[in-house]
């Protein structure tokens, strides 16, 4: 049989480790007096000592492991053992040749206070071993059903399955059915992938058993999902092949224990039905992430203390007669609840992981019906009446929707159990139907991703991806759940196809064609043979497109052939030989400030920028680094005729380059004060080398100008000589404008604040500007005449000194007769004035 039509034990590797003992909270209870027993903390995680104060041990029913047989003579188990049956070899007895069946019954049932090894949850029980996997542990569906219906006709009222697979299959589910009516409760392990719940966990009455860590936190490879029912410990210490003892991990050592309680709880309540049971563990699971089921540890952690000291209860999810009470469940599981009476409402929700269906089967213990009233997470609202055994189907919407469920008969009086089992169907994609070649869905012929399902039996997505013009294709299918294994099939029309299966389940696949020509390229996307039910889960299938592009300004591998720019343009091109060459023209009528900017380089190639004058010769050059995409060459340039030539380390054919060439004419070496009203002024001063402006050639007048940027101007406009020696804590001499600030101090002009800080970069306000442009021109100000302004007044610190500057005609306010001194001072409003000044 193939790989994938076989089950795996444990789900991680049945090997040994090692790890440290963990210290935990003390149980008061019966200890065993077991003398490897301190190798096995999780024994008191689950609380099992206060669970052997009521029992220790059920010998009146049985447990069957479905596994790789038993060490039948292995000493801490061969008292709980009972004839069991070898599937693979049927003449031999069901001896353990792989040592994880071995491993699952002791943490069952190692017989305790026998002063050997360890014990397990039982002290005593009986264990029917059943082999049907082989040495390696892997094992046919088919004998996995074998065992399960061996088991259930041989008087097992437990089966423990610590195996599982990806794949639904009606066989499986008709042996899970036929033991569900037979009253035997299955527990199985989901498995270690850090995936969705393996089957047959998965099954809506399969006991499904997930791993928690010594801190009672999900364990991060434990697998979940929707079909989750409770945790338990991931590791344990237990019984070996040979008669010897092994450290274990895996929700493989969490499901036995969760079986062994079950078998204990039976001694409380002989008379419960399985599926009882199931809810009996549920309600006394301790909540681990919230409070009710979750997808990460389903109901909680087992404790096995409140199993055998709790009552059952009919119906655990009570109270939920409003909204606000409603509890959560899975969309797909079996549960079992109870109507008190006719008035009793329960109200559940569901947290719907895909948009879909799901369909919702009613069990009532007498011939009822009962009124469900469903609201979608979109707020839709279905009302439906149904009767005992049937099936509605509900459609949802990602995310949370309401369930109300109420007996039609208002004058009930007694109560009526009811078992209420649901089951999720992933939505049909936008695509179908796709299922043959010639409905194939017609993509747009571009890159793109898509998301879709396989929402049906046998479902098979066929898509026409049209390809335009010669190029490449990159096509990957991808999933979000093991339980699909994904088949990658690509042809072109009239041409022999590619299948690609060559990753293993939940894995993506690719097929990557390095040369695509023109016509349709069919694309086939489909889950493997063996799994040809529907699945819970999307697949994301991405195409790559790159299209073989061709360069628009060809011919221009000459400076005689360059193209002509027109500035702040794109333009697009390709270096796809080793000796293409790129030329491209511009023209400047004026000295101007010109930015060349080369992106979208394709990784890893390098392009070479060559800046040329009319005569061609070199002036300038730059390269990207082989891990960026862009590159900038910039400068000031005089009027005249330039050439700019690109070239490659390493060509390329399926993505352009984008040139862009900005020219921004200088005025005086700026690029910002062509027309603007203090143009006059920056021009004379510039000349005069008392102002500048940034390295990005702009001199940005309607900027806040700064204590130091106008102290710096001063100084060079009145060229003082002396400068004193100032210490301002915000200052030192390493500043660049410590001299000018010097100088400008010993002059009179400005100062410091009362906490020793001078704030250089402080902008400077427009008294501040008026104050300090006076005291160059050796003003003290006058205290005659009317006030100037109509926001000041005689009381104003600066009064003086406007009266003053604005009776020479220095300055002027504002139309509205203002002057608004605490304005910030623009780099144009400073060097107007100072220029009106130095006239």
């Amino acid at each position: 049989m193939s790989e994938k039509g076989r089950v795996h034990n444990v789900f991680s590797a049945a090997v040994c480790f090692v790890f440290f003992l963990i210290c935990c909270q003390t149980a008061y209870g019966a200890e065993a007096d077991d003398p490897l027993g301190s190798k096995q903390p999780y024994l008191q995680q689950i609380h099992v000592n206060e669970a052997w104060d009521v029992a220790q041990g059920n010998t009146n029913i049985t447990i069957a492991v479905v596994d790789t047989g038993v060490d039948l003579t292995h000493p801490d188990l061969q008292p709980n053992l009972v004839p069991g049956v070898n599937l693979i070899s049927p003449d031999q007895p069901p001896e353990d040749n792989n040592g994880h069946g071995t491993n699952v019954a002791g943490v069952i049932a190692a017989v305790g206070n026998n002063d050997k090894g360890v014990t397990g949850v039982m002290w005593r029980a009986r264990i029917m071993p059943i082999k049907a996997l082989e040495a390696d542990g892997s094992g046919g569906e088919q004998r996995l059903g074998e065992g399960i219906r061996y088991a259930v006709d041989h008087g097992a009222k437990i089966v423990v399955l610590s195996l599982g697979l990806n794949k639904y299959s009606e066989y499986m589910s008709d042996i899970v059915r036929y033991a569900e009516e037979r009253d035997v409760l299955l527990v199985a392990a989901t498995g270690n992938e850090a995936n969705r719940v393996k089957y047959p966990a998965a099954y809506p009455t399969v006991l499904a058993v997930g791993g928690v860590t010594p801190n009672n936190e999900p364990e991060e490879r434990s697998n979940t999902g929707l079909e989750l029912d409770i945790a338990a410990p991931w590791d344990v210490f237990t019984t070996a092949i040979g008669g010897s003892y092994e450290y274990m991990e895996g929700t493989s050592m969490a499901a036995p224990q969760v079986a062994a309680a079950a078998a204990l709880a039976w001694t409380r309540n002989p008379s419960l039905k399985a599926y009882e049971m199931r809810q009996w563990l549920r309600q006394t699971a301790q909540n681990t992430e919230m409070p009710g089921w979750n997808p990460k540890t389903g109901y909680g952690m087992l404790r096995v203390d409140r199993l055998m000291k709790e009552p059952y209860m009919s119906d655990m999810y009570e109270p939920n007669n409003r909204k606000n009470q409603a509890k959560a469940i899975s969309p797909s599981k079996s549960i079992a609840a109870s109507f008190s009476d006719g008035a009793d409402m329960d109200w559940y929700y569901i947290d719907a992981p895909y948009d879909g269906t799901i369909q919702v089967t009613l069990d009532m213990s007498r011939n009822l019906s009962v009124f469900v009233q469903h609201t979608d997470a979109t707020g839709v609202l279905t009302s439906k009446t149904v009767h005992s055994g049937q099936t509605i189907p509900l459609k949802v919407t990602k995310g949370r929707s309401y369930l109300v469920l109420q007996s039609a008969d208002r004058t009930q009086r007694e109560e009526v159990r009811y078992k209420l089992t649901t089951a999720f169907e992933i939505y049909r994609d936008l695509y179908e139907d796709n299922d043959k070649q010639y409905k194939a869905f017609v993509l747009p012929p571009q890159s793109v991703s898509l998301k879709g399902t396989f929402h049906q039996y046998n479902d098979v997505d066929w898509f026409e991806f049209p390809v335009p013009q010669t190029g490449s294709l990159t096509i990957t299918v991808a999933t979000d759940t093991a339980r699909i294994d994904p088949v990658l099939l690509v042809q072109k029309q009239g041409e022999k196809s590619i299948t690609v299966d060559k990753a293993d389940d939940g894995l993506p696949e690719t097929v990557y064609l390095p040369e695509v020509f023109p016509g349709s390229y069919y694309i086939r996307v489909n889950n493997v043979k063996d799994y040809q039910n529907p699945v819970v889960g999307e697949y994301t299938l991405t195409i790559d497109y790159g299209a073989k592009l061709i360069d628009p300004n060809e011919p221009n591998n000459r400076w005689y052939q360059a193209t002509a720019v027109s500035f702040d343009t794109p333009y697009y091109g390709l270096l796809d030989k080793p000796e293409d060459v790129d030329w491209f023209q511009f023209r400047l009528e004026e000295e101007s400030l010109v930015q060349m900017r080369l992106s979208d380089i394709p990784s890893p190639a390098t392009v070479y920028m060559n800046l040329h004058d009319s005569s061609v010769k070199p002036i300038a050059s730059s390269m990207n680094d082989a891990s960026s995409d862009t590159q900038q060459l910039s400068g000031r340039f005089q009027p005249g005729t330039y050439y700019l030539k690109l070239d490659t380390n390493k060509t390329f054919d399926h993505h352009m380059y984008q040139l862009n060439i900005m020219a921004k004419p200088l005025t005086g070496g700026y690029t910002d004060i062509r027309g603007h009203w203090a143009q006059d002024a920056i021009l004379g001063l510039t000349s005069k080398q008392v102002i500048n402006g940034y390295e990005d050639y702009t001199f940005q007048p309607d900027r806040p100008i700064t204590r130091a940027e106008a102290t710096a101007v001063l100084d060079r406009a009145f060229h003082w000589s002396k400068q004193k020696s100032v210490v301002y804590t915000d200052l030192d001499e390493e500043h660049w404008a410590y001299s000018h600030i010097a100088r400008a101090s010993q002059a009179g002009v400005i100062d410091g604040y009362p906490d020793r800080t001078f704030a250089p970069d402080q902008p400077v306000s427009r008294m501040e500007m008026t104050a300090m442009l006076a005291r160059s021109m050796n003003m003290t100000g006058k205290h005659r005449g009317a006030v100037p302004f109509t926001d000041v007044n005689e009381s104003y610190w600066g009064i003086g000194l406007l009266k003053q500057v604005k009776a020479e005609g220095w300055i002027s306010g504002y139309e509205d007769g203002t002057f608004r001194p605490d304005q910030q001072a623009t780099r144009g409003e400073f060097v107007t004035i100072l220029s009106h000044l130095l006239k």
